[in-house]
């Protein structure tokens, strides 16, 4: 039942543009697979191929440290609503900071989030649909601010303080970039 295709279709992006939150897994060669739900208004599809996501603080900062050893990122919507389906996006990814460069366009594509902390950037080569069959429904009930709240509390001193006690490497102990 699984479909791939070799980019996005329109009705792909619909069905992104529905969705409340989707997945992103990365795994270095060795250590953990991670896989960690997102939320808030923090992707946007910015070509047939291409996708950006905004990531904020957090507790780890596992996906920056795969990255560095591995860049296969993988991105998933599940359907929650009438319309039984999964879409996931396959590719490669990097990491952009706020001292590089590009940040300052692809962070213009999104609304300011408190402890904004990078943004990845995935290639897509290769994009599937397959059945939600087992998927249940689920009703979405509004957004956390629990996040934004923390990090607005917080001047850039002591998110950077945070990030380097929580975030300079991940739990199998690989480096991330982010204080670099």
């Amino acid at each position: 039942m699984a479909k791939q295709f070799p980019s996005f279709a329109d009705d792909h992006l619909r069905l992104i543009a529905e969705q409340q939150m989707f997945f992103v897994a990365t795994a270095a060669p060795t250590g953990r697979v991670n896989l960690s739900p997102k939320g808030m208004d923090s992707l946007r599809v910015t070509g047939p191929n291409q996708l950006i996501w905004l990531n904020v603080t957090g507790s780890g900062n596992e996906t920056d440290g795969h990255l560095r050893l591995d860049p296969r990122m993988t991105v998933m919507w599940c359907s929650f609503t009438k319309r039984p389906v999964i879409l996931r996006a396959y590719g490669s990814a990097r990491a952009v900071y706020a001292r590089d460069a590009e940040w300052d366009a692809l962070y213009a594509q999104f609304d300011p989030i408190p402890g904004a902390r990078q943004i990845y950037v995935l290639d897509v080569d290769l994009v599937q649909t397959s059945c939600g069959y087992a998927v249940p429904y689920f009703d979405f009930a509004g957004e956390r601010d629990t996040l934004k709240t923390w990090a607005g509390q917080r001047d850039d001193e002591a998110l950077s303080a945070y990030w380097e006690q929580k975030n300079r490497q991940t739990i199998d102990g690989f480096p991330t970039g982010l204080l670099d």
